[in-house]
């Protein structure tokens, strides 16, 4: 019933549509291009109806044998009508472009609709094809008007083709074939280039190999064989891999183009601008993964457009140069854009519609993908042919090399064996010097050791000499008391032993008594030998001191009172104090340290003494000098701080002071040794020695000794 309603509905129409339609196309048997015998109509509403459409009067011819219908959101009818003059009654209609996500086929004929989409799967169809296949059954002599409706999201180009099943066919046979010869070509660049890669590791192999294998899957995908062959149950895959490949074609391609031609090196600016396409190929892909699908497209002609300015400006500045990569590049890229602008020509019907017109596009990538493996290939040669040449260079170089180093050898070897000797002389005078110079060390030190001696020597001498001459002054009066009490002794004897009565006795004894002064001569008896006594226990002092002192050459650790050490140095040095030096001695009750007694006498000895040497320079014989000694202690150390008021030092003098020979002293007057073997003694004791001086004000020592040494450290 709906089939007749079909042909009341269109049978009053079909005298007008015969009238004004164009001249229906006349089927004779082979296959036939229709595009310039139909008309075609724009819905940009997507709603109008097939009776809204069969009464428009809005179609307008087609003047071009293929139909390029653009990127657009629209609906597109064409209208056909065929007049079928051959015996066959079974006509097929084949679309070319397999990327139509609608397509409806109307027969005015017998009223039947056949719809085909590239959104449904592909088992479904009845032609097992990629390209849109109808059936068209028109009995022989008659004529009939049919209709398309189609939608793509991508730009629509439009090969209509009819024909009998079996020209059909051999014609689709055909262009597998085709197609087979190229998808095995770009499987072998792809796969040959990869193992040259694996080899070589050139990174231009590297995005070759990605960019053959990407523009091949490109191409694969617009003719349709990945929907057919691998995305046949999943045409959303499909629908993605279009741009998907497309972009990483352009992406790859660009590297490609910027590792072969070293881009960076050779066209900086260009090479920056290449970025761009770059970016322009990845936003399209973004843009289609995000479903903005007619925007990713015009992003891809955009970036195409883009790269292909940009690789003819790079390729032919570089081919003037004189570069060859790029020439070679050149010519590639060329071919390419002349298939495809072959392509674009037949499509406007510039190049007629025939079988070398319909594979331009694909020829011309497949002599790309050759030519840039052979510039590949021509480039690794010229590296060879160049490291070939540089290694004669450098063969000949290093013969010319080897010539002048065996005549260099026997110049070098005479001079060698003429600064041996001259060394060995040298050597000889040093090892000379040194043995001086030891020598001299030895006898600087031993100065030093002497000119301590010498201090003591001349302390003992003013120590000494004091309580001595004291004794010894006392001697003559006692001597003389003693003679006095020995004859009155002797008196007192005759006396005794006279026959003079007792109490004769005892008024001679008082007479000799008061003659004598008995008591005056006790007193003064008594009074000598205490100064004796004073006299002699200072003596023993002053040896108990330098007993304490003398121990410069003692080798063994002990313990000792560092308030001791500063006292016996202080007995040794007193005759330097005088009695215009005020000396100040703030003890505090320190613990015993472990340390070299005598070593440490003789860093005071060093200090103190420079502190006078300075007091006497800034005082002279006036009074006024302050020489301050304090000790201190915590838990882990003792501090020993000697402060004097004189000439004090600059900075110089501060850095330079525990120099061996550095000496501020006039001639004669000191080694330089001092300091140095007292900064060497206070690091021995595994202590700091620190030293604060203000020029014109005075100078302070601060001494840090461990109470106990770590034994495990070096001494």
């Amino acid at each position: 019933m709906k089939k007749y309603y079909w042909i009341l509905l269109i049978l009053p129409l079909l005298c007008s549509l015969l009238v004004s339609a164009q001249e229906p196309v006349t089927f004779n048997g082979g296959n036939l291009v229709i595009g310039n015998h139909v008309s075609i109509l724009e819905d940009q509403t997507n709603s109008l109806s097939i009776k809204e459409v069969v009464n428009s009067d809005a179609f307008v011819p087609s003047d071009v044998p293929i139909p390029n219908l653009q990127l657009s959101k629209s609906d597109f009818w064409i209208r056909f009508s065929i007049k079928n003059e051959s015996d066959q009654e079974q006509i097929l209609l084949a679309l070319e472009y397999p990327m139509l996500s609608t397509c409806e086929f109307y027969s005015m004929a017998d009223g039947r609709v056949q719809k085909l989409s590239y959104d449904e799967a592909f088992s479904k169809r009845k032609y097992k094809h990629q390209n849109f296949i109808f059936d068209i059954n028109l009995a022989k002599g008659t004529t009939s008007v049919y209709f398309l409706r189609v939608k793509s999201s991508e730009q629509m180009v439009l090969p209509m083709i009819i024909g009998s099943e079996k020209t059909i066919m051999e014609k689709l046979v055909t262009n597998d074939l085709a197609w087979g010869i190229f998808i095995g070509l770009i499987l072998v660049m792809v796969a040959y280039n990869f193992f040259i890669w694996l080899s070589v590791r050139d990174s231009s192999y590297f995005y070759y190999v990605f960019y053959s294998l990407f523009v091949g899957l490109t191409q694969i995908t617009l003719s349709g064989y990945t929907y057919r062959f691998i995305f046949s149950d999943s045409p959303e895959l499909n629908h993605l891999s279009i741009i998907l490949f497309a972009g990483l074609a352009g992406v790859t391609g660009n590297l490609f183009m910027m590792h072969f031609l070293q881009t960076r090196e050779n066209t900086p600016k260009l090479h920056k601008a290449t970025y761009v396409s770059i970016f322009i190929y990845s936003a399209a892909i973004i843009l289609r993964l995000l479903g903005y699908d007619q925007a990713s497209y015009r992003a891809i002609d955009i970036a195409a457009v883009t790269t292909v300015l940009l690789t003819f400006t790079v390729t032919i500045s570089l081919s003037l140069k004189g570069y060859r990569p790029a020439i070679l590049f050149l010519l590639a890229f060329s071919l390419f854009f002349t298939g495809l602008l072959l392509f674009v020509l037949r499509n406007i019907g510039v190049v007629p519609y025939n079988d070398f017109s319909n594979y331009t596009k694909e020829g011309g990538i497949a002599l790309n993908v050759v030519l840039l493996a052979f510039a590949l290939a021509d480039k690794i040669n010229t590296f060879k042919r160049e490291k070939e040449r540089s290694q004669e260079e450098t063969l000949i170089a290093l013969k010319e090399n080897e010539r002048i180093i065996r005549e260099q050898n026997v110049i070098l070897e005479t001079k060698v064996n003429e600064r041996t000797q001259e060394l060995s002389q040298a050597n000889s005078d040093l090892s000379q010097t040194l043995i001086d110079l030891k020598e001299a060390e030895g006898q600087l030190v031993e100065a030093e050791k002497m000119a301590s001696l010498g201090q003591l020597t001349a302390g003992i001498a003013h120590e000494i000499n004091n309580p001595i001459n004291f004794v010894t002054s006392n001697i003559t009066p006692l001597n003389r008391d003693v003679d006095i009490l020995i004859d009155f002794i002797e008196e007192m004897e005759k006396i005794g032993l006279s026959d003079l009565s007792v109490e004769e006795k005892k008024k001679q004894i008082e007479e000799q008594k008061e003659e004598l002064d008995y008591d005056y001569l006790k007193l003064e008896i008594s009074q000598l030998l205490k100064g004796i006594h004073e006299g002699a226990s200072r003596t023993s002092e002053i040896v108990k001191g330098l007993r304490v002192f003398s121990r410069l050459d003692e080798d063994d650790l002990k313990k000792a009172n560092i308030n001791d050490g500063l006292d016996s140095t202080l007995i040794v040095i007193n005759n330097l104090l005088s009695n215009k030096i005020k000396l100040e001695k703030v003890y505090s009750d320190i613990p015993m340290i472990e340390c070299y007694p005598g070593k440490l006498n003789q860093v005071f000895l060093n200090i103190i003494s420079n502190a006078i040497y300075a007091i006497d320079k800034k005082f002279g014989d006036e009074q006024g000098g302050i020489l301050k000694i304090s000790t201190s202690n915590n838990e882990k150390s003792i501090f020993v701080k000697i402060e004097d008021n004189g000439i004090g030092m600059d900075e110089i003098t501060k850095k330079k002071i525990f120099e061996p020979f550095f000496t501020t002293k006039d001639v004669g007057e000191g080694t330089g040794l001092g300091m140095s073997i007292a900064y060497n003694t206070i690091k021995r004791h595994q202590g700091e020695i620190q030293v604060n001086s203000t020029p014109g004000l005075g100078t302070e020592f601060i001494l840090e000794l461990p109470i106990i040494l770590d034994l495990t450290a070096e001494i």
